[in-house]
């Protein structure tokens, strides 16, 4: 039977599926793209599909699941597509946030950010992701993916929200990873991943009219900015991030992170 695996349409996630669009894996794997995150994990909650490229906040919340070793996408420091946007207020003086609902995982560190960095408990208001109707509203809003990247073409004051965590903790930040419903792989993602890195020129291509970003820019996003394997302290973010979610109530427990073979 033909597998099924589930990702998002983002520009981030590019490398990690381009192998079963275009490459060697390519009519070995049913893939469903969607533009929204969630709705990989969604698809993996109903074990719809085998395995799906889900934010790392559906970790707690899905059971008997496995972590796909090493892949993910992450960044060290700046990340440039999950950001905090103000019309230029510090993130301190904030009183209410926008949020843009399509990744929980970056909504639970928004609130990890306010909460156990900042002192401050602003009012959460769930919103569309469009950046003028968000801050016509409130104070700052949270977005992310392919609309987080065009912010550089505003004058609004943008705060990287993989840098804020990392000026904080000193740790990276783990956003998204492969999760399965079997111990066992039989696909192998590491291997499509690095396939998807040796095609970055032609990810390029495809994103440029999309995105309105340079090609240089895009390069650089991929390259530099993002991260795709998994080291030790992305490892150890990620296991703060968990225990910080579930002291703000944010998940109802802390399971260890259990990878497949």
């Amino acid at each position: 039977m033909t597998k099924r695996i589930s990702a998002s349409s983002y520009l981030n996630t590019a490398p990690l599926v381009w192998s079963f669009l275009y490459g060697q894996n390519h009519g070995k794997v049913e893939l469903i793209l969607d533009n929204a995150p969630a709705r990989s994990a969604e698809l993996l909650s109903q074990k719809r599909v085998d395995a799906a490229l889900v934010p790392v906040f559906a970790y707690q919340s899905i059971d008997d699941i496995y972590l796909v070793p090493d892949v993910c996408v992450g960044a060290h420091d700046r990340v440039r597509s999950v950001c905090l946007v103000t019309k230029g207020e510090d993130l301190s003086a904030v009183t209410s946030v926008a949020l843009d609902s399509s990744s929980r995982t970056s909504v639970a560190l928004t609130k990890i950010i306010f909460r156990e960095f900042l002192g401050v408990e602003p009012e959460w208001k769930e919103a569309e992701p469009n950046i003028d109707a968000m801050l016509a509203a409130s104070d700052c809003a949270l977005l992310i993916g392919d609309p987080a990247l065009r912010l550089a073409q505003t004058d609004y004051r943008v705060f990287d929200l993989a840098e804020v965590w990392n000026k904080f903790t000193g740790l990276g930040f783990v956003f998204a990873m492969w999760m399965s419903r079997s111990s066992q792989q039989s696909i192998d993602f590491a291997a499509s991943r690095n396939e998807g890195l040796a095609h970055v020129e032609e990810i390029i291509g495809n994103y440029l009219s999309e995105v309105s970003l340079t090609r240089e820019d895009i390069r650089s996003y991929l390259t530099a900015n993002i991260s795709y394997s998994v080291d030790e302290n992305m490892r150890e973010g990620m296991e703060l991030y968990f225990k910080l979610a579930l002291k703000h109530q944010l998940v109802s427990k802390n399971k260890p992170l259990i990878f497949a073979d």
